[in-house]
């Protein structure tokens, strides 16, 4: 409840009464999503690097799964509260249908995000002086309006995504989608020269594998592309020299990426799960560049067939790997892994439920990674320089693949049968692709020498952020 949250900053650490008078006092409200959250606490740690003391606002659901993983290991210091409001849901229902907490938390959560910030304005604390919002949570950008405070959005995918988003008007105008955003025929597109070519069935919200759902988060874009209009700042967590046709397309969008907690040699913060770090120490004891890193995210589900055919194929390419199994990752209850196959390859494969992604990414002995590509995902692949093979699940992914394999050419896609099943066989091939030739790692290292200049001192993604934080001071 409201007057619970506030009290979670003593839990936290935080004593209310010990603060400096006159920093900027920000709320940040990501969309309740573990690849939206993990951005956005990121930003949140730079920001109270430079003085700004941040009200960090989760879901209850989530603020719960957070404290959880944070455990004892909450580096986030005394300048960063975690608090919560409701989202509309009861406690047993399923977060992963989007299209049904996107509703609820339209409905519930602008009323409670004003509710606290009266709360926090009336309680002595600093008063909020601002609001940075993700894009799927535009709605703040009116509480803000309302209440006469700063507010900027924080986008934590590709630029290219938003800008298809942006042009919605026109893809109806052009005949390329309907009313409810679904694609009128198969076909591919470009938005501008330089920017990726998209295939419509696979727009962010045309491939959510529900009808109901899309069209919830569809017409929900549509009014947050009008709620926009009142935003004083859109800011990216990309850089110019990874997307240049999209940063071209939108000039007012922003790059300040990728923002990365090894990039202020921190700790990664904001996970569901508690991180099983000793897998670090195995991958100490394995060859330089020799070990496979599989990681499908949060959302990612398979049958028990693909994910048998997965296991099986990580056996059959003969090398180290590391593979992240979530609890959920399969729809079954029972044991989803093939007969034995854990006995069998004990002595070169580590499985573990959530990684401490950057570091694993960061170190010598990784040689691929196999990833959903999401933005978080690519973005820590790319500033690690490390080669990708793509299996992406839904949303922006497909289009996130459309960078690594097509324009950056740092990757290889996954190829499905005609029973929709990516095999053993295509899994270990396309390792043995991706890894034999020398190219797609030149490639990547060149990449990561784009991305870390950008956000290196004097970069663009650098001076960006620079201005914007003292515009958020100001």
């Amino acid at each position: 409840m409201l007057h619970e949250e506030l009290s979670s900053e003593i839990a936290q650490g935080v004593n209310p009464t010990n603060k400096k008078m006159g920093n900027p006092h920000i709320v940040v409200i990501p969309y309740p999503a573990q690849g939206h959250v993990i951005p956005f606490m990121e930003l949140s740690q730079c920001l109270a690097k430079q003085g700004f003391k941040i009200t960090f606002v989760n879901t209850e659901y989530n603020h719960k799964r957070v404290l959880k993983a944070l455990g004892e290991n909450n580096y986030l210091g005394s300048e960063i509260s975690l608090v919560s409001i409701p989202d509309g849901l009861e406690p047993w229902e399923d977060r992963n249908e989007l299209g049904k907490l996107t509703k609820a938390i339209f409905q519930v959560m602008p009323g409670k995000l004003q509710q606290l910030i009266n709360r926090i304005n009336m309680s002595g604390e600093e008063r909020i002086t601002g609001i940075i919002t993700d894009w799927s949570m535009g709605w703040a950008l009116e509480v803000a309006e309302k209440m006469n405070i700063r507010r900027a959005i924080f986008w934590p995918a590709s630029t290219a995504v938003l800008c298809s988003m942006l042009s919605i008007s026109k893809l109806r105008n052009d005949g390329i989608i309907d009313n409810d955003g679904t694609p009128l025929k198969n076909q591919t597109i470009q938005l501008a020269p330089k920017m990726p070519v998209m295939d419509t069935a696979n727009f962010a919200w045309a491939c959510l594998r529900d009808f109901t759902t899309q069209k919830i988060i569809f017409d929900l874009m549509v009014k947050t592309i009008e709620t926009v209009k009142v935003e004083d700042w859109i800011v990216s967590n990309s850089a110019y020299d990874l997307e240049p046709g999209a940063f071209s397309f939108a000039p007012n969008i922003i790059p300040i990426g990728p923002r990365l907690a090894s990039n202020r040699l921190g700790d990664q913060q904001g996970y569901f799960w508690p991180e099983d770090s000793t897998c670090l120490k195995w991958l100490d004891q394995q060859p330089p560049n020799s070990v496979v890193y599989i990681a499908f995210g949060s959302f990612t589900v398979f049958d028990q067939t693909q994910f048998q055919e997965l296991a099986l194929g990580l056996e059959l390419s003969n090398r180290p790997f590391l593979w992240v199994v979530r609890p959920d990752i399969t729809a079954e209850t029972n044991d989803a892994y093939p007969e034995e196959f854990q006995e069998r390859v004990a002595n070169r494969g580590q499985i573990v439920g959530w990684a401490p992604q950057q570091k694993v990414l960061s170190h010598p002995s990784v040689l691929c990674f196999l990833s959903h590509c999401g933005w978080n995902s690519t973005m820590e692949g790319v500033s690690n320089g490390v080669p990708f093979l793509c299996w992406p699940y839904f949303a922006d992914q497909f289009l996130n693949e459309t960078y690594i394999c097509d324009v950056w050419k740092v990757g290889l896609k996954l190829d499905k049968n005609q029973s929709g099943i990516v095999t053993r066989e295509e899994i270990k091939n396309k390792v043995e692709k991706v890894v034999g030739d020398e190219k797609f790692k030149a490639r990547a290292l060149e990449l990561k020498r784009l991305a870390m200049q950008n956000v290196g001192e004097g970069g663009c993604s650098s001076n960006n952020f620079k201005n914007f934080v003292e515009w958020m001071k100001a």
